[in-house]
């Protein structure tokens, strides 16, 4: 039985994709901060774990790597999102967010480097849009998917020798919390809460696009009509995608 680990295991998505690579015949191991709701089975360990702390995120790694007999799938799928104009930010949020959506990733893949190796399997980021074009009030959130792209099609050059294949997809909006956007006084929210969103997805539906793309060999795989257009546009037109992307999203940008 091969293994999936996915980061934001417990987040919409997460869930999503673990049910469908379950009913493939993989074992699913959810890291995420708040576990409640997951129950563990034959097919699925829950593991509590504070992706920004380094030492507990060695510690539960070590535990699944031990226990498993391959580490076959990497999914660096945790995130959130900030939404408001880089005036009403601070840097202190700035870095938090980048801890979550960048760093964490990173600390993971260097975790898993070996065992991926020794099973010849994947690192798959989930990335956005934002990772690849700007999408309005969301200067750190851009920022951080651009970081997290750069890292993993650079690392596909380096891990191609080992069989190890390093593959990003790049969702537009997920409705994983809709009605639930937590948004805390640094306008911090979980991903898939914000009012803004342009042509919502479902978790399955996305769920199902990406794995569809890993099964297929794509390296860059975006998700969704959105995402779709916005890579045909940003490669086109940089302009006009820029003022397709204000003038759907800038009126709906709360403030502070």
């Amino acid at each position: 039985m091969k293994t999936a680990v996915i980061s934001g295991g417990n987040g919409g998505l997460g869930r999503a994709m673990a049910d469908q690579l379950e009913a493939q015949g993989w074992h699913c191991v959810l890291l995420d901060v708040n576990i409640a709701g997951l129950a563990k089975s034959a097919s699925r360990t829950p593991i509590a774990v504070d992706l920004t702390d380094q030492t507990a995120l060695k510690r539960a790694a070590s535990e699944v790597i031990t226990a498993r007999p391959s580490i076959d799938m990497v999914i660096y799928n945790a995130g959130v999102t900030q939404v408001a104009p880089f005036d009403e930010t601070d840097a202190d949020s700035h870095r938090r967010l980048f801890g979550i959506n960048y760093f964490a990733a990173v600390e993971m893949a260097r975790i898993f480097l070996h065992p991926l190796r020794e099973s010849r399997g994947t690192h798959l980021a989930v990335s956005s849009v934002a990772g690849f074009s700007p999408l309005y009030g969301r200067t750190a959130y851009a920022a951080s998917k651009h970081a997290m792209q750069g890292f993993f099609s650079t690392l596909r050059s380096e891990e191609m020798p080992f069989g190890v294949r390093c593959m990003i997809a790049a969702p537009s909006f997920v409705a994983t919390n809709t009605g639930n956007a937590e948004r805390g006084d640094d306008a911090i929210m979980r991903p898939g809460a914000a009012a803004d969103g342009i042509d919502h997805m479902t978790p399955e539906m996305a769920a199902k696009a990406i794995l569809k793309g890993v099964q297929k060999g794509q390296e860059f795989i975006p998700v969704g009509r959105v995402a779709r257009l916005a890579t045909l546009l940003v490669r086109l037109s940089p302009a006009l995608y820029q003022w397709a992307m204000r003038r759907n999203m800038r009126a709906d940008i709360p403030k502070n």
